[in-house]
């Protein structure tokens, strides 16, 4: 497949995201085409990332210009003082604002990187480089960049928009597959919120996407890439529509922050449980009809993604999920903020739930 290229136009930047097979060997042109210069950049890589991937870039350039920063991308590792360390480099280096951070990595490095961006200067320029299928289909696009803390998942960040993103399907040769039915989670959850024909598509070709096929993996990002851009585009700063966005997330952050955000379940599979217990939650209150529930309970159950809470958790671990859902950053009262399903296609997400009704229904969940 061809270089495919996606306009982003928010209130705040107008980027492009490119996605194609091997595109790092055009990185210097593409930079040229969109008019991105800077005098110096830092690189802010992903230790796992193959580090001649990481060379093309350095590479492009003069060694005068590069100053490279590994990062231990992990969950635990997503705080202020992982921050403070990009910061020091890029004061130390006595960046201007229109000098250049490059995020390579996962949407944890991205995450970091482009906090880090946003705050040096009030806002330095920004490219970010998904190397993880979960990156190149969500977190690469809107502009959420966040840390967490011991409160939650994501509680402390900005809306920093980048100035490109580039998303090579080669980085994604070289991760395990538990990594691509991360990514691929959120790839599930932009079709259910937003296009039945997609999620037919998915249906269809799933195991070969979860195996690169080309070019049924480009097709798979770019469309889940072009529904999010939708959201963006109408809802940057999370004010209404793009809420949509959060289905399955409210139960998935608070899966994680149990779990400590530890080894046993990452990011995308926390999702894929969340959109499980979310359909669930949606059917058991008359608001998802059997029939849609059981294609994607059938989807989940063909393609062998997590699905059941129990696996994961015990009775004994349902007020620490409920503690960590009321502290979550959507609610605005004391009642827990929901994003819901009528049907696949359609979303609902000005629902707000009391506690006791979510600790009822999740420790029916727990008990099997």
């Amino acid at each position: 497949m061809n270089l495919i290229k996606l306009q982003i136009k928010t209130s705040s930047q107008k980027y492009s995201i490119f996605i194609g097979n091997n595109i790092l060997n055009r990185f210097q042109k593409i930079l040229k085409e969109n008019l991105i210069d800077f005098n110096q950049f830092l690189v802010v890589a992903d230790k796992n990332v193959p580090k001649k991937l990481i060379n093309k870039i350095l590479n492009s350039f003069p060694s005068n210009k590069a100053t490279l920063h590994y990062f231990n991308a992990s969950e635990k590792n997503k705080n202020q003082k992982s921050v403070d360390k990009i910061l020091s480099i890029l004061l130390k280096k006595n960046f201007s604002r229109s000098d250049c951070l490059i995020s390579i990595g996962g949407g944890i490095t991205g995450d970091v990187s482009g906090f880090a961006a946003s705050m040096y200067k009030r806002g330095l320029k920004l490219i970010n480089i998904p190397t993880t299928l979960l990156s190149q289909v969500d977190s690469s696009i809107g502009g959420k960049t966040g840390i967490n803390t011991k409160y939650g998942k994501n509680l402390l960040g900005t809306f920093y928009q980048p100035s490109l993103v580039i998303s090579d399907i080669n980085f994604l040769k070289s991760l395990p597959k538990r990594e691509l039915v991360c990514g691929y989670g959120e790839i599930l959850k932009h079709a259910l919120i937003n296009d039945n024909k997609f999620f037919t598509f998915l249906d269809k070709n799933g195991p070969k996407i979860l195996n690169l096929k080309s070019p049924l993996i480009e097709q798979a990002i770019y469309k889940s890439c072009s529904i999010k851009k939708k959201v963006v585009e109408v809802d940057e700063k999370e004010m209404g529509l793009r809420k949509i966005l959060n289905f399955g997330h409210t139960f998935a952050h608070a899966y994680e922050a149990t779990l400590l955000y530890s080894k046993k379940l990452n990011h995308g599979e926390a999702v894929l449980l969340g959109i499980k217990t979310a359909i669930k939650f949606s059917l058991l209150n008359k608001i998802l009809n059997i029939k849609d529930f059981k294609l994607i309970e059938n989807h989940l159950k063909q393609l062998n993604l997590p699905r059941s809470i129990s696996k994961f958790f015990l009775k004994k671990d349902l007020n620490q999920i409920l503690s960590f859902m009321k502290k979550d950053k959507k609610n605005s009262t004391k009642k827990i903020n929901l994003v819901l399903l009528k049907k696949i296609g359609t979303p609902i997400y000005k629902l707000q739930f009391n506690e006791k009704q979510i600790h009822l229904f999740l420790k029916k969940e727990l008990i099997k």
